[in-house]
């Protein structure tokens, strides 16, 4: 059954069909005990800014599973950097690269930092998973998140919906756009829903706002609805309260907004009708079966599906309280 060699091949032959005929499964936790080898997974994740921010919730899922494993000898190694600084997820990587785990999770969160970082994992031959967000065909072991083209189309066909006229702001609430794969991907969805469906009087405006810690872009984004008579706002991640306290703000009661994730601020301007809806993606499993992915393939030797699309929620005031934790 090992396939070592030291048995006659017709031997063989007869075991190996009496193996099939009986479907004989292997004892995974009792070999993996004989063999006292020891697994360690690493994650890299973005840091939460706070105890209720995105990233804690995939961390959730990921400490779930790995208590379940941790009878195969499975244990976990997690890494954080700084969303806003790519030089934070370089020296988190080459921290996991001198630890040489047996796999990894990690968001693709800058491309260019991570395509060397992946070149790295190749050389060492360290199969990696991708969650959240993905860089097509680099090699990665399985994707786990949504279809962020997808979630961006679904967005534009439901603002389109409620939007009786005006016309529609992007807000990009981060740095280095054109490093920021997923939210790239969400605005394309975006567009290319209008484009396909012909909306030729609404007119689509983007914005990317990289600094928060002053009111300054308070200003620039009240001149910009003022002036192209926007009437929508589609935040492309999970910083849409910023999108809420403007509205609150300024009394735009005509306004129409859609953004990401049920962060505990989200949830608040949602159920005060100032957010219409929140695109969900259940951050919480994309941890565990991230993780799950590495175990199948590193611990039980298991093909794994390439990609794990995660379903794109849709979520009111009216269903938000039916959102339970993982």
């Amino acid at each position: 059954m090992h396939d070592r060699g030291e048995v006659a091949e017709i031997t063989k032959r007869k075991i190996l069909q009496i193996v099939k005929d009986l479907n004989y499964q292997p004892n995974l936790l009792a070999s993996t005990l004989a063999s006292k080898k020891p697994y360690l997974f690493a994650t890299l994740f973005p840091a939460p800014p706070s105890s209720d921010g995105y990233w804690n919730k995939p961390a959730i899922g990921v400490k779930k599973r790995i208590q379940e494993l941790n009878q195969f000898g499975v244990d976990i190694q997690p890494f954080t950097f700084n969303q806003a600084e790519p030089k934070s997820f370089i020296e988190n990587a080459e921290k996991i690269l001198s630890i040489n785990p047996e796999g990894i999770v990690f968001a693709p969160f800058f491309k260019k930092e991570s395509e060397s970082f992946i070149e790295q994992l190749k050389e060492r031959n360290i199969p990696f998973v991708f969650i959240d967000s993905e860089i097509k065909l680099a090699g990665q072991l399985g994707y786990v998140g949504q279809n962020s083209y997808q979630s961006g189309m679904v967005s534009g066909k439901l603002l389109d919906l409620i939007l009786p006229e005006g016309n529609i702001l992007v807000m990009h609430f981060a740095k280095e756009m054109d490093n920021q794969n997923h939210l790239v991907q969400r605005e394309k969805g975006f567009y290319n829903w209008f484009k396909k469906n012909k909306q030729t009087t609404r007119q689509l405006y983007t914005t990317e706002i990289s600094d928060t810690s002053s009111d300054i872009w308070m200003d620039q984004i009240v001149n910009t609805i003022h002036k192209k008579n926007i009437k929508g706002i589609f935040v492309t991640n999970s910083k849409v309260y910023y999108a809420g306290r403007l509205v609150e703000k300024f009394g735009w009661d005509d306004m129409k907004v859609i953004g990401h994730d049920l962060l505990r601020e989200n949830v608040l301007f949602l159920k005060k009708n100032l957010v219409q809806f929140l695109i969900c993606q259940r951050p919480e499993e994309q941890g565990y079966n991230s993780i799950n992915k590495l175990f199948k393939y590193i611990v039980q030797k298991k093909g794994i599906a390439k990609e794990n699309y995660t379903s794109i929620d849709i979520v009111t005031k009216e269903n938000v309280d039916f959102y339970k934790e993982f």
